[in-house]
């Protein structure tokens, strides 16, 4: 069992679910997955962790390293050791699966 740090399920999905499967951790693995890296985690550690959510259904993953001001796009199209590095982007968009969900990683630079 693992939890990112934000995450985001399609609704079709969660209504899916039992009223008690929706109680504490959901027996799915969510579509979209975020994890901000701390000065104290590892990269590496959180790469892995990346690879085994894509590798599990998730379709977008994003890990945010604020020390070097990056977001490494993680997709099922990319492959799990390469995913897409975006130096110091003004804005990160989930796509079609998500639409209108937009965030600009230069707020969570900033705190």
């Amino acid at each position: 069992m693992r939890s990112p740090d934000a995450s985001v399920v399609r609704l079709d999905r969660w209504q899916a679910l039992s009223e008690a499967e929706r109680e504490g951790f959901a027996p799915l693995c969510p579509d979209l997955v975020v994890e901000l890296a701390s000065p104290a985690d590892d990269p590496q550690a959180l790469r892995h962790k990346m690879a085994v959510y894509i590798a599990n259904g998730a379709s977008l993953g994003w890990l945010l390293l604020p020390q070097s001001r990056t977001v490494e796009v993680w997709t099922a199209a990319e492959t799990a050791n390469s995913p897409l590095v975006l130096n110091d982007p003004n804005r990160l968009e989930a796509g079609l699966e998500f639409p209108g969900l937009v965030i600009d990683p230069r707020r969570i630079w900033e705190v």
